[in-house]
């Protein structure tokens, strides 16, 4: 009995002596690889974690854990093509060490340790997920970034790809749930508002688009493109009374532009601030002779004024002169001949009168 006892504990020790010297001779290797950066440092070391990582109990032993995430977190990266034999993927076996360690409570002893995998794992997590982007693997990339951004939630730049993936992907809660992270960050640009509006719009969230270009535009007052698409969210919701104070600037930026000097004269008018209307419109004219709205719109302001008091000659000829060039430029059209009908009307020019209806009961009856 004392015999086999005997062997028992030689047995025990033996086997310990034998893992203990795994380690170190493992640790050592890893450290020349550190050092020296040469690959058959590492070769060696990953004998040592393998054979200190025999059974079940060894599995579960702290130090050979940071050995193992240390070595295989290091092939995640060199290794990155994977041409080298594995049990399973590096990045795999280097994780669940790193459950391990955790488990065990022994993350804050090893916090140099673990830091250095996470910055590996991080590296090759990110050079999978570029890959797949590369092959429009979108799923798998995101899958790739959620990983990395479970390893370090403050890397602003992984929650922006993983947002970009989520928008691509048409998952529009998680891409609001990113894009929400984002703005509240002091990382935060006028593209990621415009962003998170593109993700309300398409969740036919009106309302909290206009919240979120709203807090845009106080957070970059100067961002074109955020003012640009807050005044065509006004425009849809018919918003006028907010496009008049703001459409001046936008003009600013491009002075030139057709479609915003009709807006603001229409908001304008839609105000009943006339005069101003009329400004935009012939600014409208001067670029653009031809512009059938806009001819008409002015015609008909001058129109009303004329139907309004008959004795105003000014009115008078320039509600003919702008109704007529509308019906010039779009002669079939209905709104500008039924104005001409009005104007002949009121102007008691019956021959004219009877042309226009003629060719009005024609296109209506058609």
């Amino acid at each position: 009995m004392k015999i086999l006892i005997a062997i028992l504990i030689f047995t025990t020790f033996s086997f310990t002596v034998v893992a203990q010297s795994n380690i170190k001779e493992g640790n050592n290797s890893f450290a020349l690889y550190t050092k020296t950066g040469e690959f058959k440092h590492l070769e060696n070391a990953r004998k040592f974690a393998d054979a200190a990582f025999a059974t079940k109990k060894d599995s579960a032993q702290v130090k050979n854990n940071v050995l193992r995430a240390l070595v295989y977190s290091s092939y995640a990266v060199t290794d990155s093509l994977r041409q080298q034999k594995y049990s399973a993927d590096p990045i795999e076996l280097s994780e669940k060490a790193l459950q391990v360690i955790d488990k065990k409570g022994a993350s804050d002893e090893y916090s140099s340790e673990v830091n250095y995998v996470r910055q590996n794992l991080i590296s090759a997590l990110i050079f999978k997920a570029n890959k797949a982007l590369k092959e429009n693997k979108l799923k798998e990339a995101f899958s790739f970034y959620e990983k990395v951004d479970a390893l370090n939630s403050n890397n602003t730049a992984v929650t922006a790809n993983l947002a970009i993936l989520a928008l691509e992907s048409k998952d529009y809660n998680k891409a609001a749930e990113l894009y929400e992270s984002i703005v509240e960050s002091d990382k935060v640009t006028p593209n990621d508002y415009l962003k998170l509006a593109q993700i309300y719009t398409a969740q036919d969230k009106k309302q909290a688009t206009l919240d979120v270009l709203s807090q845009g535009r106080l957070q970059f007052p100067k961002s074109k493109e955020i003012l640009f698409q807050l005044i065509q969210i006004y425009s849809n919701n018919k918003s006028y009374d907010a496009i008049v104070p703001i459409i001046d600037e936008a003009i600013a930026y491009e002075p030139e532009n057709i479609d915003l000097n009709y807006l603001a004269g229409y908001a304008n008018e839609s105000l009943n601030h006339i005069e101003k209307a009329k400004e935009y419109y012939e600014k409208v004219i001067k670029f653009d002779r031809n512009n059938y709205e806009a001819n008409l719109a002015i015609g008909l302001i001058y129109l009303n004024g004329f139907l309004v008091n008959n004795d105003d000659n000014e009115a008078q000829y320039n509600a003919q002169n702008y109704l007529l060039k509308a019906n010039e430029v779009k002669p079939y059209d209905v709104n500008a001949l039924k104005s001409l009908a009005m104007y002949y009307t009121a102007s008691k020019d019956m021959a004219q009168l009877d042309r226009v209806n003629l060719l009005l009961n024609q296109l209506t009856n058609n």
